[in-house]
């Protein structure tokens, strides 16, 4: 049945592939205090289940195994972290003009004790914290990146006061 009646849909989960899944849940759930939902654990290619066909169909034919994570948000977005025996272990380039994932975000009105945090367990400061419409809202963000080069970004209020025209404005 079709529903032309158009919502906004939720978000679901993000997946990020990185070379270590302890390390990975390790920083994860220490510094950003994610819930580890399902500890990592090891898919093989075979197709006589569910998730092993549904693996084939996604990856193809071109793997034997690899190790998967399920984290979850303080606001249940899932977090599922891949391992793969022979990916590349580093981070591709940051290259933000080309199509693709960009980054994902997170929020903390303690950015500056989190950036440190991250910084104390291997990630990297991109920039200076800087301030959304300084002379309106209290408002700041930075780039940052985890240990294994995943760059993500980090707001001290929400999406939605962030960039709506009205919130702590002095309009």
């Amino acid at each position: 049945m079709k529903n032309d009646k158009k919502y906004p849909k939720s978000f679901s989960h993000i997946g990020l592939t990185v070379p270590d899944i302890k390390k990975a849940v390790q920083f994860y759930s220490e510094v950003m205090g994610w819930y580890v939902i399902m500890e990592p654990s090891t898919v093989k290619k075979e197709s006589e289940t569910a998730i092993g066909q549904m693996c084939i169909d996604v990856f193809g034919e071109e793997w034997e195994e690899f190790k998967i994570a399920h984290l979850a948000t303080s606001d249940g977005i899932g977090i599922e972290l891949f391992s793969f025996p022979h990916g590349v272990k580093e981070a591709p380039a940051f290259q933000p003009f080309n199509t693709g994932l960009f980054h994902f975000s997170v929020q903390d009105p303690d950015i500056e004790g989190l950036i440190e945090t991250i910084v104390s367990h291997g990630g990297k400061q991109r920039m200076p914290i800087r301030s959304y419409y300084p002379e309106d809202k209290p408002f700041k963000m930075c780039y940052v990146e985890d240990p294994f080069g995943i760059v993500f970004e980090i707001y001290t209020h929400s999406y939605e006061l962030t960039y709506s025209s009205g919130a702590y404005s002095s309009n």
